[in-house]
């Protein structure tokens, strides 16, 4: 019969009641022999001194397994008494710092793609498509994905930051109106590059604070056809995404440009796409709308020029206090909101003392705590104001809770 192998422990493990072996000769310790049954902790702290890595188990081996049993006892009951709201904050907290840096990631990568578009256009092309498999990957990642807050950190809307908002937006609201993945593909590359055309428009208009002149103003609005020119060279997109391209500034009442097109003519995955960009250039606009005042804008100034089956659905994703949202909590806080929610009225929210002293995320669906009302800028203290950062521009990325 084979003979076992003789455990060795580490001391961390000794116990009385054990029988073990020192791995020393019996001149290098104080006992009488090499083998010793431990009856009492001064042996073991006596054991612990001789600078030993560990001893070997001639007895005893059954008390290792009861500790061991319940360790694992101790630790399963530790689970179980996990704080709900604590585990939820911190799934909340990875979550939105997840979303963060996947916008901050698609930024990259879309800076990257209209670097090649007139040098390497196939190249383009291909970093497009992955970017859009991403975007469609982080939305499904969740069974029901919600818009979560990010920034760049820039005053400035970019063509590449603003890209990337108008298709996340226009993704939820495909996928809420259960449209498909290749329709969803079409919509996100056509986002992606719906503002190209702005790279021929020089920076003074672009960038521009004052009021364009009539001239400038024209000009700008020949992004639409730089773009869908631009593109249209390459003989790599289709003529979903270069309709997206070319029309995403119309309107179903006519009103829109360059062509003037009535809802018949104008294709519902660009109807959807020309919604999220107005939406999210109310946002950038210049005087600064919050997301709640800007979606009230949109929904009672812009009506006629959108589908109301549209708007139904983009109000709905966004819910009554849609990311970023500066709001004043029932038990005297303020907060800007980070991550929309199933409860409309308990989101997640960056919150602080009306002094700015106590910052830190709010699970509000774990609190008797509901948003107020929503706060402008000027009723904002300076220390909430350097908390909460509202300098800082609005885009949007999925998130939720896993």
């Amino acid at each position: 019969m084979a003979k076992a192998e003789p455990i060795q422990i580490p001391l961390s493990k000794l116990q009385i009641g054990l029988t073990v072996k020192l791995p020393l000769s019996w001149k290098n310790h104080p006992f009488l022999l090499n083998r010793i049954k431990i009856e009492e902790e001064a042996q073991i702290e006596l054991i612990k001194s001789l600078g030993v890595p560990y001893v070997i188990v001639l007895s005893g081996d059954e008390l290792l397994e009861e500790a061991e049993n319940e360790e694992v006892s101790q630790v399963k009951n530790e689970e179980v008494l996990v704080d709900p709201v604590a585990e939820a904050k911190q799934q909340v907290r990875k979550s939105l710092r997840l979303s963060q840096k996947r916008f901050i990631d698609s930024l990259n990568n879309s800076r990257s793609m209209f670097s090649k578009i007139a040098s390497d256009p196939e190249g383009a092309y291909r970093e497009a498509a992955t970017l859009v498999e991403n975007l469609l990957d982080h939305m499904y990642e969740y069974k029901h994905p919600h818009l979560a807050l990010v920034s760049a950190g820039e005053s400035d809307n970019s063509v590449t930051q603003h890209g990337i908002s108008v298709a996340v937006i226009s993704l939820m609201i495909a996928k809420a109106m259960e449209m498909s993945k290749s329709d969803m593909r079409d919509i996100a590359l056509g986002c992606l590059f719906h503002d190209i055309g702005k790279l021929r428009v020089p920076e003074s208009i672009r960038r521009k604070n004052t009021p364009l002149t009539p001239s400038e103003a024209n000009f700008l609005k020949m992004h639409p056809n730089f773009g869908n020119d631009m593109l249209s060279k390459t003989g790599l997109f289709n003529k979903v995404v270069l309709n997206i391209v070319l029309h995403h500034h119309e309107f179903i009442d006519g009103s829109g440009f360059p062509d003037g097109l009535t809802e018949k003519k104008i294709p519902i995955s660009t109807q959807l796409v020309s919604l999220a960009n107005d939406y999210d250039d109310q946002l950038w606009s210049d005087v600064s709308r919050s997301p709640q005042v800007a979606l009230g804008y949109l929904f009672k100034n812009h009506a006629g020029k959108h589908s109301e089956t549209l708007i139904a659905v983009l109000v709905k994703l966004l819910g009554i206090y849609p990311p970023g949202t500066l709001v004043q909590l029932s038990d005297g806080c303020v907060g800007k909101v980070m991550m929309t929610t199933s409860s409309v009225k308990q989101p997640q929210v960056w919150a602080c003392n009306s002094d700015g002293s106590e910052p830190g995320l709010r699970f509000l669906m774990q609190e008797e705590v509901f948003v107020e009302s929503v706060l402008k800028i000027e009723e904002l203290k300076e220390g909430a104001l350097k908390v909460l950062q509202v300098d800082n521009g609005i885009s949007f990325y999925f998130s939720g809770m896993q």
